[in-house]
């Protein structure tokens, strides 16, 4: 065992469905703007060019049915509903055609965002941490196991925030879909076993206040309930 200087966290996990067995997180690849209804309500030209990526620390996962606790230093959190891809088998270029094998399964998640603070950063040309990165921003739900539900590649996927809809779309009006993107990331960053890839937003997002119930589904795949304090 190695011996450590200071204390150290335990590895991040995430619940598995229809096990006691958890899926340890490493890395968190978040897509930017892989909706084009949503790429234009953030300002943004649709067009299909190259995907882009941001990341946010392992720990800032929380499971369904968590407590979001409303970030300091800013006035405007919004919700992002997402698919969430589990990577359970390492690798680097990884063509489309590969990409599947790579996938261990599949969840509902939340990419949080400090609003304000995330757009200040882009307006001056400097990184998005502030806004992306900040603690319980990476809510998800249970990972289905692709061996028990395949590979969803359409399907609805809404988000109602105390009971009203919010967002609506389907995971086939993703810019770029699942393998492509793992393609690109891949291509980017050698990709190992523990790794998440929120794959982006519906368009829809909008700000949350304490005391709101946010409540995501993605047929196939689950459903995710997050009560913000």
């Amino acid at each position: 065992m190695p011996k450590y200087a200071i204390e150290h966290s335990e590895i991040p996990t995430v619940a598995i469905a229809g096990t006691d067995a958890t899926f340890p997180v490493r890395r968190i690849y978040c897509v930017g703007r892989n909706y084009a209804e949503h790429a234009v309500e953030m300002g943004s030209d649709p067009d299909r060019d190259p995907p882009f990526f941001f990341m946010k620390p392992n720990n800032t996962v929380i499971p369904d049915g968590a407590n979001f606790p409303y970030p300091p230093k800013s006035k405007n959190v919004h919700f992002e509903m997402e698919l969430v891809v589990a990577i359970g088998k390492g690798g680097a270029d990884i063509p489309q055609s590969r990409a599947n094998d790579h996938i261990y399964g599949y969840a509902c998640g939340l990419d949080m965002t400090r609003r304000d603070l995330q757009l200040a950063m882009r307006e001056k040309g400097r990184p998005w941490e502030v806004g992306k990165a900040f603690d319980a921003s990476a809510p998800c739900a249970e990972i289905q196991p692709a061996s028990d539900i395949g590979h969803p590649s359409a399907g609805a996927i809404w988000l109602k925030v105390n009971g009203e809809t919010k967002q609506s779309a389907d995971i086939s009006d993703l810019i770029w879909n699942v393998p492509e993107t793992i393609e690109y990331l891949s291509g980017l960053f050698e990709l190992q076993p523990g790794d998440l890839i929120y794959t982006g937003t519906p368009a829809g997002v909008g700000p949350i206040v304490k005391g709101d119930l946010m409540e995501g589904h993605i047929d196939g795949v689950g459903h995710i309930t997050i009560k913000v304090i």
